[in-house]
């Protein structure tokens, strides 16, 4: 959702050639995507527009989006952990007491309907981050202070998800049944329906078979893949499955999607498991 730089979902498989973009948490090499004339063109008239804009206008909005834009963001993606969070830790700082502030989105929903702001996306990433270092603590307070600036319900899911799972990590069992038992099934979701699905499959709403298998046929398949996957193999490790859990996870991490959260995530859970 909030946290995608421009289809990131179309990775291929590299040439010995290119220098690589990562190396994985399980000491993998992935590469720059090779980008199609047409996504290319794309992309080269949004950074145009971008540069027209800041030339125009050096404000600090239009200075981060000609960055493109999130430096802690970027920090998760190539799975530096640290330096998100000391990047985050300073935001919070930094926004400390100024009002919640609407922040344009880099890949517009279905309904060209901004969603996001930065104080959730502060949070929410600090969140994540800790997360994924296994710092589940630290995590949960993140999400937590997440909540409060979640001002819609894709918002609102999406932070409830995670800290769903959180909980579940710190064996506070009672509270996140609480959590769960706060979310309606008849919300109304504009761009998050998998973190929404996740939460559903842990009320026990949603059947598993439905999230694991996303429509192969799918241009987001590897996307679906990896974020419904990774609450489906969670699902199973907290019913004491490590074993089913572990395959789904090695699943995930031989998609193609290597940015997303639920790969990152899969890729932490797997050393984890080691």
């Amino acid at each position: 959702m909030c946290c995608s730089s421009p289809k990131e979902g179309q990775e291929t498989t590299a040439s010995t050639e290119k220098k690589p973009l990562l190396t994985s948490l399980l000491n993998v090499s992935f590469y720059e995507p090779e980008w199609s004339p047409t996504q290319k063109a794309k992309l080269d008239s949004n950074l145009t527009v971008a540069i027209k804009n800041f030339e125009s206008d050096p404000s600090e909005g239009n200075y981060i989006w000609y960055g493109r834009r999130d430096r802690g963001h970027r920090f998760i993606s190539i799975r530096k952990f640290d330096g998100a969070i000391a990047d985050f830790e300073k935001a919070v700082d930094l926004m400390k007491g100024k009002l919640i502030e609407n922040e344009p989105d880099g890949q517009p929903n279905k309904l060209n309907i901004p969603l996001s702001n930065t104080q959730f996306n502060v949070w929410y990433h600090l969140g994540l981050a800790y997360y994924l270092k296994g710092d589940f603590m630290k995590a949960e307070n993140a999400y937590k202070q997440c909540i409060l600036v979640s001002n819609n319900n894709d918002l609102l899911i999406a932070t409830a998800d995670w800290l769903y799972m959180t909980l579940r990590r710190e064996n506070k069992i009672k509270e996140a049944e609480e959590l769960l038992n706060s979310i309606s099934e008849s919300l109304v979701i504009i761009e998050n329906d998998s973190y929404y699905q996740r939460l559903m499959l842990y009320k026990g709403k949603q059947k598993v078979d439905e999230l694991l298998n996303p429509d192969p046929q799918s241009e987001d398949y590897d996307l679906a893949l990896a974020t419904q996957g990774y609450g489906v193999a969670n699902w199973y490790l907290y019913s004491g499955d490590t074993a089913r859990a572990n395959e789904i996870f090695t699943k995930i991490v031989g998609g193609k999607h290597f940015s997303s959260f639920g790969f990152i995530a899969a890729e932490a859970e797997l050393v984890r498991m080691k």
